[in-house]
């Protein structure tokens, strides 16, 4: 007889991190009490995790430009904040990764909580440091592909954490754009430079009035707490790394990945290769106007395949801890 899992926190790194703990929660919703932590003032993981369970926030040491001295400064915070919110009485702990989750899952490890952690998607050569420096203390080092076998030695392969289909698939005539939470400028202004006409833009932190002043036939947002109707209706997904490639994989959507160069801290171009591979989707690493529209034409062609629902696997895995 399987045992019910009373109380299981997450914490959702924000952007990508937060896709991971949303597919894991679509699987443990109705057999787990959930709580979720999610960095301070990230309104869009907050709007997205709540239908499941409670949601705090916690200060995230560091984004992608904080500055080590920052970084320093904001740890002694976090661990305060670490021992308010993490508390013997969860039966597990998930990390999905980012400097996030470190210190709340020491805090867990330290009360004898056992401790999920998630390695990220788009990792091919090198680890996380995330991943590496919480491997000795997790009891689950969960990986979506084979070859990361050999940079987690001690993980297991449940799968990519794809979420549930929320709608049916159609599609809208779209191209959909998208820089995750932060944004990606550099593609935004080339792709501005296009005669495109049906574009859906998700910009993030970056401001997003200069395109819809030079197109304003385009539909231009900063967020969307149901992206996944975006992507539903797609005929084509342009994006970075993150969980919309994972995301446009359940919808059958073609896929552009354009990583973006001022992310040094994140996985890199050889982690794109593999991953474009991964996926068949068309990689782009000169973003140039006609590279894009090459590349958004090509794609259309690309065949999509099909994965095992690695999040099923590890919500069994939880369960059963």
């Amino acid at each position: 007889m399987q045992l019910l899992v009373k109380n299981v926190l997450i914490l959702a790194g924000g952007g990508g991190h937060t896709g991971y703990a949303y597919a894991l929660a679509q699987r443990l919703y109705g057999k787990a009490v959930m709580y979720f932590l999610v960095p301070q003032e990230d309104f869009l993981s907050k709007k997205r995790l709540e239908k499941f369970g409670t949601v705090d926030f916690l200060l995230k040491p560091r984004e992608t430009k904080t500055s080590t001295v920052e970084f320093i400064s904001k740890l002694a915070k976090v661990f305060l904040q670490s021992v308010r919110h993490v508390s013997s009485n969860f039966d597990v702990v998930v990390s999905t990764g980012s400097n996030f989750c470190i210190l709340p899952s020491f805090f867990a490890w330290i009360q004898g909580i056992p401790l999920v952690n998630i390695e990220s998607s788009v990792r091919f050569t090198k680890a996380s440091k995330t991943a590496q420096i919480l491997q000795p203390f997790s009891t689950i080092t969960a990986l979506h592909w084979e070859e990361q076998k050999k940079l987690l030695n001690k993980g297991i392969v449940v799968g990519p954490l794809l979420p549930k289909p929320e709608i049916k698939p159609w599609n809208g005539g779209y191209i959909l754009v998208t820089g995750g939470t932060f944004g990606h400028r550099l593609l935004f202004d080339v792709l501005a430079e296009s005669n495109l006409k049906n574009v859906v833009l998700q910009t993030g932190k970056v401001s997003p009035e200069p395109y819809m002043k030079r197109h304003p036939e385009w539909k231009v947002i900063k967020n969307s707490t149901n992206f996944y109707e975006l992507i539903a209706g797609a005929e084509v997904v342009v994006t970075h790394f993150g969980s919309t490639i994972l995301e446009a994989l359940i919808y059958k959507k073609p896929i552009v990945i354009v990583p973006n160069p001022e992310w040094r801290r994140t996985a890199g171009a050889e982690d794109a290769k593999f991953l474009a591979k991964k996926v068949n989707a068309v990689l782009v690493l000169r973003i140039v106007l006609n590279n894009l529209l090459n590349a958004i034409e090509r794609s259309k062609k690309a065949f999509l395949p099909d994965f095992v629902d690695g999040a099923q696997t590890l919500a069994d895995l939880i369960l059963k801890l």
